[in-house]
């Protein structure tokens, strides 16, 4: 019979590294925030910076997309380095 999962270990560790990711992303997220104050978009829709670069938010910099279209471009980008 297989071990059952200890499902109160894996959430600490997952909690764990939730919490330190944070920490290491907090100017990039804080931009982000920024970006989204400057630019509303409608419900099912993010802000997609045009040069990738999440710090850079000039209006010129900035469009709203469909979320579906900005997650196929960071999986893009992500495949691409493979």
């Amino acid at each position: 019979m297989a071990k059952s999962r200890n499902w109160k270990k894996e959430y600490a560790a997952r909690s764990e590294y939730l919490k330190a990711y944070r920490k290491k992303n907090k100017d990039k997220d804080a931009s982000r925030t920024a970006a989204r104050r400057k630019l509303k978009c409608g419900k099912g829709k993010e802000i997609d910076h045009k040069d990738s670069n999440p710090k850079n938010n000039n209006r010129s910099n900035l469009k709203c997309v469909a979320r579906k279209k900005n997650r196929a471009k960071g999986a893009r980008k992500t495949n691409a380095k493979r």
